[in-house]
């Protein structure tokens, strides 16, 4: 993997994507859980969801992917993008200062997850000096 400056993280319980991009070049990485949520369905005064939460295992291999980019933007459509920063609250302090933003994301095309982490970082690093 060439080296890039800027990455972002789509992530929901059952899969994690990873893109490390710069302005012309993005590679991906795909990270599932060793044991996926099954889907629990709802009974008389119950909730139905996936009740899996944390996943420490899967968010190790997470934390671990992305030690190599600068500055990474965390997003998803559920509360596995939460999780994860909380993962990294305890886990791994070390990764929170790359931690841009965490934003709520339905799932798209790794294309359009290029072109949303492209716009935020073209936006914020207009902020920031880019250093190393």
């Amino acid at each position: 993997m060439s080296t890039h400056y800027h990455a972002i993280l789509w992530i929901d319980h059952h899969e994690a994507r990873i893109i490390h991009f710069n302005a012309t070049e993005a590679d991906e990485n795909v990270i599932h859980p060793s044991h996926p949520p099954r889907h629990l369905h709802a009974t008389a005064g119950s909730a139905s969801g996936t009740h899996q939460h944390g996943d420490k295992a899967f968010f190790h291999d997470v934390a671990n992917e992305l030690r190599s980019a600068h500055l990474f933007l965390v997003v998803g459509p559920s509360t596995a993008k939460n999780e994860f920063v909380t993962y990294l609250e305890n886990n791994n302090r070390d990764l929170l200062g790359k931690l841009d933003e965490v934003k709520a994301m339905q799932h798209v095309s790794d294309n359009e997850l290029v072109a949303a982490g492209r716009r935020h970082f073209k936006s914020a690093d207009r902020m920031r000096a880019q250093i190393g």
